[in-house]
């Protein structure tokens, strides 16, 4: 069992930024991000391969996170900037334990708050 702890949540005004981490246990196939709002559905955020370090975003984050990885550390960083209220979120780190398996390891979240 793969365990995840994430951090870097905090508050922070419209169009300033912020960097989560996500510290892994143990190696994953890949990992994600996901936010939850209230009153809203998961929705992903981001996703990075292990072995390519190639990262997809969603449409409502890209060209504003950029999500990086520290194989040596096992470690994920999603680094956000230009933030909007909209991104206010509880941030979920998941890793996938090989490819096809879904998400097999949830962190406990970290809040992300952003003021107007």
């Amino acid at each position: 069992q793969v365990q995840l702890v994430e951090s870097g949540g905090g508050l922070v005004q419209a169009g300033g930024s912020l960097r989560l981490s996500c510290a892994a246990s143990g190696r994953t196939f890949s990992m994600s991000w996901f936010r939850q709002a209230p009153g809203k559905e998961r929705e992903f955020v981001a996703v990075i391969n292990w072995s390519t370090g190639r990262p997809i975003y969603a449409d409502s984050v890209n060209g504003r996170f950029t999500l990086s990885r520290d194989n040596t550390k096992n470690t994920v960083y999603l680094q956000m900037n230009s933030l909007k209220p909209e991104d206010t979120a509880v941030y979920y780190c998941a890793g996938t334990r090989e490819l096809g398996s879904g998400y097999n390891y949830w962190g406990q979240g970290t809040q992300v708050t952003v003021s107007s």
